[in-house]
Formats: C-alpha cells, structure tokens, sequence
C-alpha cells in the first residue's frame, strides 16, 4: 500500500461520542495507531481538536448519520482538510465495532482509498439538509 497521507484521522461521528483513530507513517514505513474517544460535548471537542493538533493531523475524513457531524466538522475544519464520506453499513454500532470502522477508514485515507465520494467538503454545500 503506497501512503499518501503519512499523518490522517478518522472519526466516526454518534449522538453523544466520537471515535477518533489517528494513523501516522514514519520515516521507515511503520504505522503508529491510536484510537481515543471523545465525548461530542463542546470541552470534550475542544481535547479533540487540541489531541489532533498535538499530533500534527491536517486530513481528517469523517463519517456520520444524520447532522451529528456538524458541529465536529465546524470545530476541526480551521488549518485542516475534513473530508465528509457516507458511513458505510455495518451490522451493529457496539464500540469494538466503531474502532474497526474508524481503523478501516482512517487506513483508506492514509492511501487515499476512499472508495466512497466525499459527501462535501463545507457545510455551507449542504444548505438545511438533514444527512
């Protein structure tokens, strides 16, 4: 797999939390991993936003049902590249789930093999749409 973003995110955005897994590629193709999650709370959003910065994260793809997405994506997109995909079906929504979902995504993302289209690139493209 060639890398095309060496330090990305993803984050698999519910009600009430945000699961955040973070990839970065190092000089002798090693992958460090981490995955945290944060409350969608405005101070748990900000540790969010302070956690990616820390690690130097400048794309982020994110995923997400219904308007859950809005206010991480209003919070996270100054000096970044946020990229909205549609959430991809899977068979539950327990935790262990949400962090495969967020490893899968965030490993597309370092090799740029989202093969979903990005659902938009600001909010202002969705004007009052629900999703």
């Amino acid at each position: 797999m060639q890398v095309i973003h060496n330090r990305c995110a993803a984050l698999d955005v519910h009600k009430k939390t945000a699961v955040t897994t973070i990839m970065m590629t190092q000089a002798d193709g090693s992958v460090q991993e981490s995955t945290r999650t944060f409350l969608t709370m405005t101070a748990d959003l900000l540790a969010l936003d302070d956690w990616l910065r820390s690690h130097d994260i400048k794309v982020i793809a994110m995923e997400s049902t219904g308007v859950f997405w809005r206010p991480v994506f209003n919070l996270l997109e100054e000096g970044r590249q946020v990229i909205l995909v549609n959430a991809e079906p899977h068979e539950s929504s327990t935790r262990p789930q949400d962090r495969r979902q967020g490893q899968s995504v965030a490993c597309r993302l370092a090799a740029a093999w989202l093969d979903c289209r990005p659902v938009l690139s600001h909010p202002s493209q969705c004007g009052n749409c629900a999703t």
